[in-house]
């Protein structure tokens, strides 16, 4: 059994010291353990290690657990599709995956039922893969152009998920330009747009994404170890 608050010293550890060696890592970092497939006991080991942010994948089990532990911060990091929306609005601190704009308007029409303003991260496919979501670098713009015309919407950053490689160095470059891209749109003043989150780096490559500036980390095995699918 893995030793929940034991891991997550560990990688607080390696991230602070990755802020120290990083020229755009950010100062304040938010720790986000992505516990699918982890039932709830273990969920609560981690929050009893001081650990409040959590990153599910599936509607269907973020909205289970959120009924264990509704005053935790949830945050949905996997594709979401638009019939699945209507579960997920009110549970979430932030909505990692939006990547079209039936998705965004699905997000405005179900939070203005609520009166919310749902936050939310635009993904974009950074290493342009087949298998993965997300936007081209070349909608971003006015893509954000339409989004942040949403009242209901508020548009928190951006995410990104990096490549499969051999070597986690190679991911360094679509981290930077993640940054870059990021950093491009905090120039530009839009309504219900303050795009200065990013969410990349996962357990294998974490500590590059600290170093290229990002303040979301997605950490799963390296908190609560592997994880079994079975």
């Amino acid at each position: 059994m893995e030793n929940i608050a034991e891991n997550i010293a560990a990688v607080q550890k390696k991230i602070a010291a990755a802020q120290e060696r990083g020229l755009h890592s950010s100062k304040n970092i938010q720790l986000l353990a992505v516990s699918k497939t982890y039932p709830i006991e273990r969920i609560r080991e981690a929050v009893a290690a001081g650990q409040l942010a959590f990153g599910e994948n599936r509607v269907q089990e973020l909205v289970e657990k959120f009924e264990h532990e509704p005053e935790l911060g949830w945050h949905l990091i996997g594709h979401l599709q638009t019939n699945k929306v209507k579960y997920l609005i009110g549970k979430t601190r932030l909505i990692h995956s939006l990547d079209s704009m039936e998705l965004a308007k699905e997000i405005e029409k179900r939070s203005a039922a609520q009166a919310l303003q749902t936050n939310v991260l635009v993904q974009l496919n950074i290493a342009m893969e087949e298998t993965k979501s997300g936007l081209e670098e070349g909608e971003l713009s006015d893509f954000l152009d339409e989004v942040c015309s949403l009242p209901h919407l508020r548009v928190c950053g951006l995410m990104t998920i990096g490549p499969h490689v051999e070597q986690p160095e190679e991911i360094r470059s679509v981290f930077s330009r993640l940054r870059q891209l990021r950093d491009a749109q905090l120039q530009i003043q839009r309504p219900n747009c303050d795009p200065s989150l990013l969410s990349m780096g996962m357990s294998g490559d974490y500590e590059i994404a600290v170093e290229e500036g990002a303040n979301i980390l997605r950490v799963g095995s390296a908190i609560f170890g592997q994880r079994n699918y079975s």
